[in-house]
């Protein structure tokens, strides 16, 4: 939450607001990522997936030291200041995506990691899905459960 108090608080503050209640994870690469957090994935039409949002979009945070590593929680967007509510959790060792390496490419700021559960995210990653990389049958996020209620949301 320190080093990226804005992507953070961004993310504590939908999930207070339920937000990612019944959202699907509609994108899922074998050892790479799952990719979650699209309001969109709630419809009918799979089509659109991926192109949702929470209607504003936050600054990217980048620090010192952050790694796409197994278990980090990383902002998906759609190009550098684009990031609002939909998010990937690194299923490998993606330390291509640091945004300290060449080339500096990495659009994703890392603000969380997964600290129970692996074997949950190797799960959703096995799923069979289609040639868009999308599960043939929906992972839903039911419920997002804050654990540690003295972490301040930025609203």
């Amino acid at each position: 939450m320190d080093r990226a108090p804005i992507t953070a608080g961004n993310f504590l503050a939908l999930a207070k607001d339920n937000f990612y209640d019944g959202v699907t994870f509609h994108r899922v690469i074998p050892g790479f990522m799952i990719q979650g957090g699209d309001p969109l994935s709630k419809d009918a039409d799979p089509t659109n997936d991926g192109k949702g949002g929470p209607g504003y979009f936050i600054k990217d945070e980048f620090y010192e030291g952050s790694s796409n590593v197994a278990g980090t929680i990383a902002m998906a967007n759609a190009g550098a200041g684009t990031g609002g509510s939909q998010f990937f959790i690194n299923i490998g060792d993606n330390t291509f995506l640091d945004y300290d390496k060449e080339p500096a490419s990495s659009k994703h700021p890392v603000f969380g990691r997964i600290t129970a559960g692996m074997d949950v995210l190797a799960a959703i990653s096995a799923v069979d899905r289609d040639s868009h990389d999308r599960p043939l049958e929906n992972v839903t996020i039911q419920d997002v459960i804050i654990s540690d209620d003295s972490v301040s949301v930025v609203e």
